[in-house]
């Protein structure tokens, strides 16, 4: 696979930093983007993400933490569903064993 179908992964402070450059420069993200040598769609979904974090993203957004506890919720719900169903087949099979 060639560099440029390769993903490149770019630590947290350089995309901070990248938002902070987008953000303050009087030029498009295309143009910082290109500046930096990052796409301009990954920029702009750095920047979306960073204004949804501090309440400034689109009605109904949710911020970074919010994404983070519904997916724990999420988890929890599934696992929390597992047990019922070997509770609940539990309860079956003891429920049997009780009327013979």
């Amino acid at each position: 696979m060639s560099n440029s179908n390769r993903s490149k992964r770019y630590t947290e402070e350089f995309k901070r930093d990248a938002v902070v450059l987008a953000l303050a420069s009087d030029k498009t993200v295309t143009e910082v983007a290109r500046d930096l040598g990052v796409s301009p769609e990954g920029l702009r979904g750095w920047v979306n993400k960073a204004k949804a974090d501090c309440g400034q993203g689109r009605p109904g957004e949710l911020t970074s933490a919010e994404r983070e506890e519904l997916k724990r919720l999420r988890r929890q719900n599934a696992e929390q569903a597992k047990t019922i169903e070997v509770l609940r087949k539990a309860a079956v099979f003891f429920a049997k064993e009780s009327d013979r």
